[in-house]
Formats: structure tokens, sequence, C-alpha cells
């Protein structure tokens, strides 16, 4: 697989090799973001293909996937890198009075086989080989993001017992954002943007067909109607595209031909993923199969 596309449309074609649909836009985003390069930031509603499109990426482009999960909480350690407290203790032991004593006992004891790298340092090490991947990053808090967007400028950590370890090359990084909180406009303005919606029935349909093309093509299209349906309702997690994938592959292991009521009700868990929702289903239920 070459290490860049030469065009949108080759790129469209390779993720569609390795399964993934993008419309124009998302392709036209992505293949900006390898040819500037430049960071992108995907928004868009839960499971509508922002994570995937990272995971596609490097498996089709052979470059290493170094994903960094955000959440409430996360520090610089926890992202950038740790020392190994249990192997340095165990080296203290080791190591004799005298030794201690001496100006090297600092480089015994904090060299690179203590260190633990974490998804950023192991991203700047790793350079054009890897794709970064920051999930979720409205989930940490605004000292982390600000935190991310300078290590994002110029792709290299100082670590004081070691020395500045700088990429050869920028790897591809790639954020997701569910927009459970706005984002700040200098990380923004550093990163392409693109918002992935949910898309047309008659793409989704396509996407279904591509990931599970076991699947009857009048079942996948009657679930996806469904869901479309579904996502009209006021429900406080619609489902996404990761969710129809889900319900027409259930649907197909247990041997469904056709969407009905019944069948609808029995796996209603591949699709809706929260209680107060499933009330507001199953009561419109009727009206969901019969359109599907």
């Amino acid at each position: 697989m070459a290490d860049h596309p030469r065009t949108v449309g080759e790129l469209t074609g390779i993720l569609r090799q390795g399964g993934y649909l993008a419309d124009r836009g998302l392709a036209t985003a992505l293949f900006l973001a390898m040819s500037l390069p430049r960071p992108i930031l995907l928004e868009g509603e839960v499971g509508v293909g922002k994570t995937e499109a990272a995971k596609v990426l490097a498996e089709v482009f052979g470059r290493k996937l170094i994903r960094l999960q955000c959440y409430e909480g996360i520090d610089t350690h926890q992202a950038l890198y740790e020392w190994d407290y249990a192997r340095q203790m165990l080296q203290i032991r080791a190591l004799s009075e005298h030794q201690l004593a001496g100006g090297d006992a600092v480089d015994q004891l904090f060299g690179p086989k203590f260190l633990l790298e974490r998804p950023l340092l192991e991203a700047v090490r790793a350079g054009g080989q890897a794709v970064l991947l920051i999930d979720e990053v409205d989930r940490a808090d605004d000292e982390f993001e600000a935190f991310l967007l300078e290590v994002l400028s110029d792709f290299q950590v100082s670590i004081p017992e070691i020395g500045t370890i700088k990429a050869q090359a920028p790897p591809l990084v790639v954020l997701t954002s569910n927009r459970t909180r706005e984002l700040h406009d200098a990380l923004k303005r550093r990163c392409l943007y693109h918002w992935i919606g949910y898309p047309s029935a008659e793409r989704e349909l396509e996407i279904v067909l591509v990931r599970e093309p076991g699947v009857p093509q009048a079942l996948a299209r009657q679930v996806v109607a469904a869901v479309h349906r579904l996502r009209e309702l006021d429900l406080a997690k619609p489902p996404g595209v990761a969710e129809t994938i889900d319900w027409a592959r259930t649907l197909d292991v247990l041997g469904g031909t056709e969407m009905d009521p019944q069948i609808a009700a029995d796996t209603l868990g591949a699709v809706v993923k929260e209680r107060d929702d499933l009330d507001v289903v199953r009561d419109n239920l009727e009206e969901i199969t019969s359109g599907a």
C-alpha cells in the first residue's frame, strides 16, 4: 500500500477496500490531513464512524495505530510518560551505598529502560509511521486540552532526565469529539475540521452491505429504514451507524429474513442502549417496523 494517496478519489477507494465508506467531504478532509500534514478533528454523533476512520487509515496504510482514550481527570503523565517506580526500587536495592552516593545514580535510575511510554510519547517516537487517535477529547478538562495543543504544535517531548525527543515526521493525528462540551478555539484552529452526520438511507444501506456482506439486501434495507424511524423519535441516545450494523448482524445470526414487531422487540438491545429509550421505542414498535 502506498504511503500517501495521490488524489481524493484514490483515498476514497483505498478506504472502501478497508470496509470504510467515506463521502466526498470526509475523504477530502482526510486527504488534506495527510497531505499538509495537519491534525484533523472529527465531530459528530456517537456511532457515526469517527473512531473507525482512524483505525481504517492505520490499517490500509500499514501504520501503527496509537490510541489515547481521553476521560475526565486524565493528566499529562498518563498521556505522555511515567517512570517505572517498581523497577527503580529494585534497582536501588541492587546498587551499593557507594554507587547511590555517586554522581551517576540519577543516570542509573532514570535511564531509558525505566521509562514507560504512554501514547503521546509513543506517537512522537513513531512519527510518520503512526496514526495517533486522540479519542473523545471533549471528555478531558481544559488544562489537558491546552497541554495537547502544545504537543501537537511541535511534536516534541522534553524529558529532564533524558533530553528532548522530537518526531522526525509528524504522525497522522485524528481527534474525535462527541461534543459533550465545547472545545477551545485554539485547539480547533490547530486542526482541520469535519462534522460527520448520519448518512442518508441509501449510503447507510451501502455501509451495512459492505461491512456485513452476508446479510440479505432486503433485510438490510428494512433495518436501515427502521433505524431512520428510530432517529425521528425523541431518544436520549439515537442509534448510530454502528448500531445499524449490529442490528443487521444480530437479525442475520437469528435467521431473520424480514423485520417484524416480534423479532424487533427481541433484538432491541442491539440498537437501543438506554432504559427510557426502550420504553419509547416499544410504544412505537408497530410504526417503526411497518415502515421498514
